[in-house]
């Protein structure tokens, strides 16, 4: 394992959980800071744009600008514009995020004019996936609409517990509809080449953070990039020893990775 000169963060669980920061967090990345180390926040949340992102967690204390945050929203953009050029999107998210969509033609759910969209998105679960909208996004996708999902996550960890996200109606709308989406979120190729270009970070160079075994640790090693499980968030020991891989490290925290660069070279 080579020098890690680039940290790539999970935000929800791991920095935070309902936006509030966990124990650590900030003096741990006011460490990062401190040592010049280049990060990025990389997120598959659906509910805040980019600068929301970064405003609120600036405002916790976190020392982080909108220019460090990605987002799956601003990679499902990228990826609508170079797949589906003037395409018609039909959006079902919760949370506005249309500021992160630029160059996205997107319509609402009570268009009647008649023009059937050419892809639906899915974004954050929520209040907008009622069956309304998920039963329209079936017929869609029967028709012939492209089908991508900003990510597949099962569930997230809130102050309440965890709750249910887009990834557990996903799989019901994939089977009924006998297709597959594109995911762009986490753990997709495009998502992380677009985390290690920004950071201008090979993936041998690159460590990260999150506290989803599957999406953030093994998606990570999947490309190459050394993964770090944190016992924080949506973590759960029986999660772990069900996954198919096995993190290259795993920590309490987030307060931990300062001393995790310390003894890897960092």
């Amino acid at each position: 394992m080579g020098r890690i000169g680039a940290v790539l963060i999970d935000i929800d669980g791991v920095l935070t959980v309902s936006w509030e920061p966990l124990p650590g967090a900030v003096r741990a990345m006011e460490r990062l800071r401190a040592d010049g180390v280049p990060l990025a926040l990389v997120t598959n949340t659906t509910s805040r744009t980019r600068a929301r992102i970064a405003e609120r967690l600036a405002g916790s204390g976190f020392p982080v600008g909108a220019d460090d945050v990605l987002t799956a929203p601003a990679v499902t953009a990228a990826h609508l514009r170079e797949h589906h050029p003037d395409a018609r999107c039909l959006l079902i998210n919760s949370g506005d995020v249309r500021a992160d969509l630029s160059g996205v033609t997107l319509v609402e759910q009570e268009d009647t004019d008649g023009a059937v969209p050419d892809v639906v998105v899915l974004g954050g679960a929520g209040d907008a996936f009622t069956y309304a909208a998920l039963d329209r996004a079936f017929r869609l996708v029967q028709q012939g609409a492209a089908l991508v999902a900003m990510h597949r996550n099962l569930y997230w960890r809130t102050a309440d517990g965890l709750a249910l996200d887009t990834g557990a109606f996903l799989l019901g709308l994939e089977r009924a509809a006998r297709t597959e989406a594109v995911v762009t979120g986490k753990p997709s190729s495009a998502f992380f080449a677009a985390a290690l270009a920004h950071l201008g970070a090979s993936p041998e160079e690159a460590l990260m953070v999150g506290d989803d075994i599957e999406s953030d640790v093994l998606g990570a090693q999947h490309h190459g990039i050394t993964g770090a499980l944190v016992r924080t968030g949506k973590y759960r020991a029986e999660t772990l020893e069900a996954a198919e891989g096995a993190p290259d490290h795993v920590l309490d925290s987030f307060a931990d990775v300062p001393a995790l660069l310390e003894r890897l070279g960092g």
